[in-house]
């Protein structure tokens, strides 16, 4: 038990308080919307259930009078809240700030309400940060292995090489002096020796890395019993204040999910608990009257269901009348033929729209709480499905993925790119012949289900050199997002795997196909593309003009950031170039005297060798200044762009205007 029982509230409250203040300034600017004031309303309602749950009562009551003054405003084609309005509700939220300061400052001791809010979900942010970055060093490691294993395999050739001349001198009984036979000998032998033990090394690192990476994995999900710790508690304390009693059963609390969907399904849980005790659940001599038990029963439960978790929330109310939903919403025109969670959405708006919210308690939610169940599915791109019987109950049931950074993927290759797209957005894979593709001047497609829906090749979507490419049949991938499919052709499928996405840089823009990165089981990089980007590129033909084909010498990237020369491989490949890379100044030197290469793309941060210095070596090698030289980095400051163009640099690129397009346009105008 905490004994602090606001510290993790007083983190949520100020984060929430903070949203609220915003979105009133933001109305008194005059920026009324629909969304600004469900928004607000949200923030409101999360509020004043979090605040309950710890008994701040005057802090719940005050979000509470938020939802009452902008309630008649959330409704309606054109929102305007009046000034007196927006007074009233700032000088609430002062009100509010307050309260908040009053037990930010309060000591914790004795006094504190016994009962405390689990310490869990929140503190879970700054743990999934370490873990990602435990995550990163991982992959990190494994690129350096790569390397290790590259020297191993110079280790083995020598062995050879040296076995191979002890052999023919004995073969040619040369006549060698036997300290010089002993030196061979002695070599042959350490080479072997080394040679096994690099070997053995690298793959006992390898599987200890291995160990770790999914140890991380498994760290970065938590018990979803946090969560139900405190639905259970939100429930009891909304039944006492209703005057009913009931009693919750919590199954599967053991069930481990990625800490981010649980902060999220965690409000949606509180939200179906709180409506259930409010609107499903008799009074005890109601349910009595009904031959019921006394005390209402709720029911949450977790299910692992492959890579996603069902969360049940069962309870055994009076239940709600399908029929009768359907037929009020036909009376209003509305589609009687959706799910009974869309049912119930509309009819909560309905009732707020003709004021029969009026009659809500406090606890009802005005069916804020179902905006919010919709919303938390709808961004974690989960499901819920509702069935009630009436006298009997109802259940709520949301299905989320495990993990939104760790998804089962189909692996794919497209020209000289591997990437992977998230199952869930994968509606079928299938083979379509090439006559059997309807190729019009607004753009390709191919019948789907009946339907003529757009058809993109993905290399073409890249930009890759075989964009334009024909063949007799196409492996293809359909794709659904926001209702709207495409089909997206390939070269072929990989396989499926579990795909840790990383996001790329802040400060560097891609395009809209890439939603991040992944790295393959050796340390290489590889896309992870985004549904909606390929489906919305693919819907309005937009295609890049194949590349030149002609044999060009590849590129060498120079870049102590895995992320960095990911992205840079990433955008290289895709526009058809060959890449290599070097994780240091060094390495790229010893690369660039060994092989004949296009262009260098040169980090100039970095340890040992910076990219300063890098560029200034090879400007005065004869054979090396020939290669032009890119150099890309944070700094931006005027003495930096001068200095690399005093070394020779061709280019200067810095990594916060980063533009993939600038960068393949200089690349162009240096190689051809």
């Amino acid at each position: 038990m905490a004994k602090d029982p606001y510290k993790y509230f007083r983190i949520e409250a100020r984060e929430l308080l903070d949203g609220l203040k915003q979105g009133a300034l933001d109305l008194e600017k005059g920026h009324s919307s629909k969304e600004a004031v469900a928004r607000i309303l949200r923030l409101a309602h999360t509020l004043k259930g979090a605040a309950r749950v710890v008994k701040l009562q005057a802090l719940a009551d005050m979000a509470h009078a938020v939802e009452d003054l902008l309630e008649p405003h959330r409704e309606g084609e054109v929102i305007v809240v009046p000034r007196e309005r927006v007074d009233a509700l700032l000088r609430l939220l002062d009100a509010m700030d307050e309260a908040l300061a009053a037990i930010e400052t309060r000591p914790a001791g004795p006094a504190a309400p016994a009962e405390a809010a689990p310490e869990v979900v929140e503190t879970v942010r700054v743990e999934v940060e370490e873990m990602d970055a435990l995550l990163e060093s991982v992959a990190e490691a494994h690129v350096q292995i790569g390397a290790l294993r590259r020297t191993a395999a110079t280790i083995e050739r020598a062995h050879r090489v040296a076995a191979l001349v002890v052999d023919q001198m004995e073969r040619a009984r040369a006549e060698v002096a036997p300290a010089q036979r002993g030196a061979l000998g002695q070599l042959r032998a350490d080479l072997a020796r080394a040679s096994s033990d690099v070997e053995r090394s690298i793959e006992a690192v390898s599987a200890e890395l291995a160990q770790v990476r999914d140890a991380a994995n498994r760290l970065r999900l938590t018990p979803v019993g946090a969560v139900f710790a405190t639905v259970e508690r939100a429930a009891r304390d909304a039944a006492q204040a209703l005057g009913k009693r009931i009693e919750v059963k919590a199954l599967g609390s053991s069930t481990r999910i990625d800490s981010h969907v649980l902060v999220a399904i965690s409000a949606a849980l509180l939200h179906i608990a709180r409506n259930a005790v409010a609107h499903g659940i008799e009074s005890s001599s109601e349910r009595v009257a009904a031959g019921k038990p006394a005390n209402g029963a709720i029911e949450l439960r977790a299910v692992r269901l492959g890579d996603r978790v069902a969360f049940t929330c069962r309870d055994d109310g009076r239940g709600v009348d399908a029929d009768v939903l359907r037929s009020a919403t036909r009376e209003r025109g509305g589609d009687a033929s959706s799910d009974l969670f869309q049912l119930m959405l509309d009819g909560a708006s309905h009732e707020r729209r003709h004021g029969a919210a009026q009659s809500v308690t406090h606890l009802s939610g005005r069916g804020i709480g179902l905006d919010v169940v919709r919303e938390t599915l709808a961004r974690l791109r989960g499901e819920v499905r509702v069935t009630s019987v009436p006298r009997v109950g109802t259940t709520f049931e949301l299905r989320v993925p495990v993990s939104m950074s760790s998804r089962v993927s189909l692996l794919v290759r497209a020209g000289a790119v591997t990437g992977s797209i998230p199952l869930d957005d994968v509606k079928q894979t299938t083979r379509v012949l090439d006559r059997d593709i309807a190729r019009e001047a607004t753009g390709d497609s191919v019948v789907f289900e009946g339907d003529a829906i757009p058809f993109a090749p993905l290399a073409s979507l890249l930009g890759g050199r075989d964009a334009s490419a024909r063949r007799d049949a196409w492996p293809v991938i359909v794709l659904e997002s926001d209702g709207k499919r495409a089909a997206i052709g390939v070269d072929r499928f990989l396989g499926t795997a579990d795909v840790v996405a990383r996001r790329l840089p802040s400060d560097v823009e891609a395009d809209a196909i890439v939603a991040g990165t992944s790295l393959d089981v050796e340390g290489n990089p590889e896309i992870v593309f985004d549904a909606g980007g390929l489906v919305e590129s693919a819907r309005s033909g937009r295609t890049m003009l194949a590349r030149d084909a002609r044999a060009r010498p590849p590129i060498l990237v120079i870049d102590d950031s895995l992320t960095t020369r990911m992205l840079e491989q990433s955008i290289l490949e895709s526009a058809g170039y060959e890449v290599e890379l070097a994780t240091s100044g060094e390495e790229g030197m010893q690369k660039a005297k060994a092989k004949r290469y296009g262009v260098f793309v040169v980090d100039v941060e970095m340890p040992g060798m910076d990219g300063f210095e890098f560029v200034t070596r090879t400007r005065a090698d004869p054979v090396l200044r020939e290669v032009p030289a890119i150099l890309v980095t944070s700094r931006n400051h005027e003495s930096d762009v001068a200095r690399g163009r005093a070394a020779g640099a061709h280019a200067y690129i810095v990594k916060g205007e980063f533009d993939q397009a600038f960068l393949l346009d200089t690349i162009r105008e240096l190689v051809g």
